[in-house]
C-alpha cells in the first residue's frame, strides 16, 4: 500500500526533475520515485558496509590478526587474471 506523502521542491530543483524525467520517459513523480529508491538502497548499501567495516577492524584488534597488505595486493591481481590462487594467510600484526 502506497503512503501520500506531501514533499515542497524548491522551484529550480522542480525544474531540473521535469526535463529528465521527460527524457527518460516517466512522469516527475515515477522519476522522482526511483530517484528515492536508489538513494535509499545507496544509503543501506553504506551503512551495511560501514557496518562490516567496524566489526573487521574490532575483529582485527581483539585478535591481533590481519593480512599484509602486498600478500592481499598480489591475491587480488592474480584474481583478475584469472590464475588459481590461495588465499592469503593472516599475520599477527
Amino acid at each position: 500500500m502506497a503512503a501520500t506523502t506531501t514533499l515542497k521542491l524548491p522551484e529550480p530543483l522542480k525544474a531540473r526533475i521535469a526535463p529528465l524525467a521527460e527524457a527518460a520517459g516517466k512522469s516527475p513523480h515515477a522519476w522522482m520515485i526511483e530517484a528515492l529508491e536508489e538513494r535509499v538502497a545507496q544509503s543501506e548499501a553504506y551503512a551495511a558496509f560501514m557496518a562490516e567495516a567496524l566489526e573487521a577492524d574490532r575483529e582485527m584488534t581483539e585478535t591481533g590478526l590481519g593480512y599484509a597488505a602486498e600478500d592481499v595486493h598480489q591475491y587480488l591481481l592474480a584474481k583478475l587474471e584469472g590464475k588459481p590462487v590461495k588465499r592469503p594467510k593472516p599475520i599477527k600484526i
